[in-house]
């Protein structure tokens, strides 16, 4: 959500000073970034959405994330590019797999060149689709449920509660589950009639889902204010 970042993503997180989100990148971010993520993550800041790849720093951790849980079995709801679907490919085993679900093929498309060149393509079954019916499908078979150890969200913000029930129900115990834009461009907090007008809507099911994740007491949750926030949550039952 590059110098060559920096022009499109100085607005994407909730740090007010750029030079202080310079700094955090280029001190403790892109040192530590394998190549093909770079390649990537370049060629998609001349795109007219690059404000929708996932921001670099929230990738590190989820990177992290991946790493202390032996994440082998994910899923990824909202590809675009696919820059936080390679780095899970990078990071999770050779035998591992990921769903990934898009609506549009020709974004993924964009960084399936350099999946392919990174060697990680046989991880990925992507499936272009709406993803409820994909979740539902994968409910369909007894087999699939409890049987996932993570799962990234970023896509459509009005069915994130709806997508949240069934992933708890695909996600082993002690899981995780990603959502991303938990803070929506920081108009959370902002009264409504300083919002602009396309970020309304948005805005209200981010805050009613921030609400019910709060409260849910199935999971484990911790909001975490990089890029454009991101909230994970641990299932706990």
């Amino acid at each position: 959500m590059h110098t060559s970042c920096l022009g499109t993503m100085e607005n994407k997180g909730v740090l007010q000073s750029r030079e202080l989100y310079q700094y955090l990148l280029e001190t403790s971010v892109y040192p530590h970034e394998l190549q093909p993520l770079k390649e990537l993550r370049d060629v998609t800041a001349s795109h007219p959405w690059a404000i929708m790849a996932t921001a670099p720093d929230a990738g590190q951790l989820i990177a992290m994330l991946l790493k202390l849980i032996s994440a082998k079995k994910t899923i990824e709801i909202g590809v675009f590019t696919g820059y936080s679907l390679l780095l899970t490919a990078l990071t999770i085993p050779d035998d591992g797999r990921i769903v990934a679900v898009d609506q549009n093929r020709d974004t993924y498309e964009i960084g399936l060149p350099i999946i392919r060149k990174a060697a990680v393509e046989h991880k990925i079954d992507f499936i272009e689709s709406e993803a409820l019916p994909v979740l539902d499908k994968l409910l369909e078979e007894n087999l699939n449920h409890e049987a996932f150890d993570f799962a990234f969200v970023d896509a459509d913000k009005l069915n994130y509660l709806k997508y949240h029930e069934k992933l708890l129900k695909l996600l082993k115990l002690g899981g995780i589950v990603v959502y991303d834009n938990t803070l929506w461009g920081g108009t959370v907090a902002l009264p409504e009639e300083s919002v602009a007008e396309e970020m309304k809507a948005g805005r209200h099911f981010t805050i009613e889902f921030n609400k019910l994740l709060a409260a849910d007491t199935r999971v484990q949750i911790s909001q975490v204010p990089l890029g454009d926030g991101i909230t994970i949550c641990k299932r706990l039952h």
